[in-house]
């Protein structure tokens, strides 16, 4: 049975993950490396705490005694490294930590593995497997034909390019020194637990309190936008099956403007306090707490530096050599969304309020 190491596992997509994992592997040994900087939530690993096959470790990926010692110590055999910072917004106005975190971070992370794995041979086999992105391969025209693993790098944020360098030092690890290697580049996620700051959730929260939806430019980049389970299937996937040193694509097949993504999403809502009475009293300030249209929200703003006009994301390899389907519809999925965040008023706002912030100063620092 696998042993792994999840870091960045009380984030979005790794505590997706991590519920999928012990879910379907439920006698598996699965410990969580997470530094809890303001993207990291204890409470997203909430259900799964109290398990024997899981334990919760606060650190950083750059810490690579630790790393080292988490790897023999637990004789761990897999590592999926999803920890990263991912805020394009962010990476403009302090690239810095982008630096630190992805690239320094990953190579961190590689040299324990190969210190432990490849020198201290404590394992008889082990598989590294990165967390990326399709923002590595830039931009699309309109009428370009998507990405697939051989299309060339080009970088366009302070976060794609330090995304970019993570990768090729993965590639590297592989081809110089042996290390059981794969990676995954995914597209834009969506689900349960996502921050606040991004796309999706800032809709849902803003509209939800009657606040302007801001698109950036004329609202018509594109992207391929993928359901965080699905994610999590094509990465389980890859731990099964996918060839050490191969890269593999993950999208939903469902590209969408932005305009568009944000007026579904409003749509969504309006049905939704059509259906659920209640929810007028608990957002009163929403359009649709008094019959009106959330899409009345949508405001255009000026555009962010070097916005990627169009992303989509060429699945064939993931399919044909590994059976991986994208299993959720756009518009379900924001539906589920949607919903999820209303189910969890808790979580958001204890995100967005600074209370998560002032629990973690006084447990964790």
């Amino acid at each position: 049975m696998p042993r792994l190491l999840v870091t960045g596992g009380a984030g979005f997509i790794g505590a997706n993950f991590v519920h999928h994992w012990l879910e379907r592997h439920p006698d598996d040994r699965l410990i969580v490396l997470d530094a809890l900087t303001y993207a990291g939530n204890l409470a997203n690993l909430e259900p799964v705490k109290d398990r024997s096959a899981f334990r919760f470790v606060r650190g950083d990926i750059r810490d690579t005694a630790l790393v080292e010692e988490l790897l023999r110590e637990e004789g761990l055999d897999t590592v999926v490294h999803f920890a990263a910072e991912s805020h394009v917004d962010r990476s403009i106005h302090g690239p810095d930590a982008f630096i630190e975190t992805n690239v320094q971070g990953t190579h961190s992370m590689l040299k324990a593995a190969r210190k432990v794995w490849l020198e201290g041979r404590t394992v008889p086999s082990h598989r590294f497997h990165h967390v990326s992105t399709d923002e590595v391969y830039g931009s699309l025209a309109p009428d370009d034909p998507a990405f697939h693993e051989r299309t060339p790098y080009a970088p366009n944020s302070p976060y794609s390019a330090s995304k970019a360098a993570s990768d090729h030092l993965v590639r590297a690890y592989h081809h110089t020194y042996g290390l059981a290697v794969t990676t995954s580049n995914c597209s834009n996620n969506y689900g349960p637990f996502h921050f606040p700051e991004k796309l999706i959730p800032l809709m849902i929260v803003n509209l939800l309190h009657g606040k302007e939806l801001p698109i950036y430019g004329d609202g018509r980049n594109v992207r391929d936008w993928l359901h965080v389970s699905d994610h999590c299937r094509g990465i389980e996937l890859i731990l099964q099956d996918g060839r050490p040193g191969e890269v593999y694509n993950i999208g939903g097949g469902v590209e969408s403007e932005n305009l568009t993504l944000v007026e579904t999403l409003c749509r969504v809502a309006d049905a939704a306090f059509t259906e659920q009475k209640d929810l007028g009293s608990r957002f009163p300030d929403c359009p649709a707490a008094r019959g009106g249209k959330a899409s009345g929200l949508i405001r255009f703003v000026k555009d962010r530096p070097g916005h990627d006009r169009r992303y989509a994301i060429d699945c064939g390899k993931i399919e044909r050599e590994l059976g991986y389907r994208a299993a959720v519809t756009l518009e379900a999925g924001l539906r589920e969304t949607f919903n999820w965040y209303l189910a969890n008023e808790w979580w958001w706002r204890a995100v967005m309020d600074g209370s998560y912030e002032r629990w973690i100063d006084t447990h964790y620092r």
